[in-house]
């Protein structure tokens, strides 16, 4: 009899550690009993300022088409609006942080953000090449937003997404959502700075995240979904599951006995 309350035992304790629950899974809780509607302030997301490997779209426009042309890589002076066309006929930061214009040569463009750039560009056509009458006009933007993601998630890789600004969360969708066995509470973000290498783990269950400097990503941030214990465990996510493992190893157990007691 006493064995028999062991394996109840074991067995109930097996429901209630391996199940994953719904707090586990559910994105921006407010936890604690903190009225989060009236505190809660997203922050907003900081100009990024270039690194090195980036890679730039840089259109310029005036009243006479033709008297841009000599200042854009490709032949139709428009540059192509795929990742592979970007790549090959953006503008890509070297080592050394300069990009290479035609006509205008090199400039450095290491630690300024998109908007300074496009000034500086502007101000050197009309000081140089072109007279206020030209209505110059220069767009400067990056050639996607690039960022890597791995582990306990839909679609791991490389993804590209072609808009300004992108969150965790938008992040997180675009590439399929975290699975089941994915450790929302400690989503790691490595990010490169021009000081060094910043890794930084954030609570996604938790509302408070949208207070993080890390809410908002950056182009080239790699992000880095951990595994809950139970994956690790192998018992089931659900409470069907582990009980389907629990019953396995009852007879299993109840069969060796058997076996050795004959």
């Amino acid at each position: 009899m006493n064995k028999y309350i062991f394996f109840l035992f074991l067995g109930v304790t097996m429901l209630f550690t391996s199940c994953i629950s719904t707090r586990e899974l559910i994105y921006l809780q407010k936890k604690d009993g903190v009225d989060t509607e009236s505190s809660i302030a997203v922050v907003a997301s900081k100009p990024y300022r270039l690194q090195i490997n980036d890679v730039m779209s840089i259109s310029i426009k005036t009243i006479d088409p033709k008297l841009v042309s000599i200042f854009s890589t490709v032949n139709d002076g428009a540059v192509s609006k795929s990742p592979t066309g970007l790549y090959f006929d953006g503008y890509t930061v070297d080592d050394h942080g300069n990009i290479r214009i035609p006509v205008l040569g090199e400039m450095n463009v290491i630690g300024y953000t998109l908007d300074e750039i496009r000034q500086r560009i502007e101000n050197q056509l009309l000081a140089d090449y072109f007279k206020k009458e030209a209505n110059v006009f220069v767009t400067v933007k990056l050639a996607g937003f690039k960022y890597t993601i791995n582990g306990e998630i839909g679609s791991t890789g490389t993804k590209t997404l072609f808009q300004d600004h992108v969150n965790i969360m938008e992040a997180i969708a675009n590439a399929g959502d975290i699975s089941i066995t994915g450790n929302r509470k400690a989503v790691t973000i490595i990010r490169q700075t021009q000081t060094g290498v910043q890794m930084h783990d954030i609570d996604l269950t938790d509302i408070n995240v949208m207070k993080s400097p890390y809410y908002y990503l950056q182009p080239n941030d790699y992000i880095y979904i951990k595994p809950l214990k139970q994956k690790t465990w192998g018992t089931g996510k659900t409470g069907l599951e582990s009980l389907g493992t629990f019953i396995t190893l009852l007879s299993l157990a109840t069969t060796t006995f058997f076996l050795l007691t004959k």
